[in-house]
């Protein structure tokens, strides 16, 4: 369930990003509570990411607009922010280079009518992903056969 979505500008709904949010596998959200708000570092707790690396997300201009609590300016996370760092996340783990998810970030905060550009992104995210899981797996067959190898050797000297 998502909750406590923002839209930080006018010209972005919040159904604009649960549709990019949608992706991201039930089993990996992380919940809380409707309308709680996190400090960085519970969110640093939840992601699994430093608050070093999560400031430096924002910087980079890999997270959507991130509020900040008014007397103190301190950052302020929402469920919606937490599942869009889990997504960038994986971005990341599979290789895909800050300047792209930047620009994907940028279009999401855009708003509505870039859809075309955004699943390009993806897509082309997608396709290199599946060549390098071919090349792991490639190397996992070569990996077996030396396995394989030692064991026959092995085999071999005890029979």
């Amino acid at each position: 369930m998502i909750v406590g979505l923002r839209a930080h500008s006018k010209s972005r709904a919040v159904g604009d990003i649960v549709g990019d949010l949608a992706i991201i596998e039930p089993k990996q959200r992380v919940e809380a509570e409707p309308g709680q708000e996190l400090t960085i570092a519970e969110t640093a707790r939840r992601s699994g990411l430093s608050s070093h690396t999560l400031r430096y997300y924002e910087r980079a201009g890999l997270l959507l607009d991130v509020a900040r609590q008014e007397s103190s300016g301190h950052r302020r996370y929402s469920e919606g922010d937490l599942e869009w760092i889990d997504l960038v996340t994986k971005l990341r783990s599979t290789g895909m280079p800050i300047r792209q998810i930047r620009r994907y970030a940028e279009l999401v905060r855009w708003g509505p009518g870039n859809e075309a550009e955004r699943l390009e992104i993806l897509e082309a995210h997608r396709a290199e992903v599946l060549t390098q899981i071919e090349e792991h797996q490639r190397n996992l067959e070569r990996i077996d056969y030396k396995i394989a190898l030692y064991r026959g050797a092995l085999d071999a000297e005890a029979g």
